[in-house]
């Protein structure tokens, strides 16, 4: 009988690398990290807008269509090695008539 083979290592088959390499890029420039799943985006996020000479609270950053939050990590979001995340400028204000 072959089951044996299949049934006897713990956490068979669901073997992750602990860092992932992901892709950050704004449309103009490409930055890769690679991280720990449980490290938190905060930390690539204020890396990126350190290199790019933004601002953190002015860009945003999606994963998947869906923003990114500080606490957030690789592992909260599901992510994979070679994930993208997306940049985009933070829209601020808006038309207002004189006041």
């Amino acid at each position: 009988m072959a089951d044996n083979a299949e049934n006897g290592t713990p956490g068979g088959g669901d073997d992750q690398p602990e860092h992932l390499n992901i892709k950050v890029t704004d449309n103009n420039n490409e930055v890769f990290f690679k991280i720990k799943r449980s490290t938190k985006l905060e930390k690539l996020m204020n890396a990126f807008c350190e290199r790019q000479g933004k601002t953190p609270h002015s860009v945003r950053f999606l994963f998947e269509g869906q923003r990114v939050q500080k606490t957030d990590t690789p592992e909260t979001l599901d992510m994979a090695d070679g994930d993208t995340l997306e940049v985009h400028q933070e829209q601020i204000g808006g038309f207002s008539e004189g006041k």
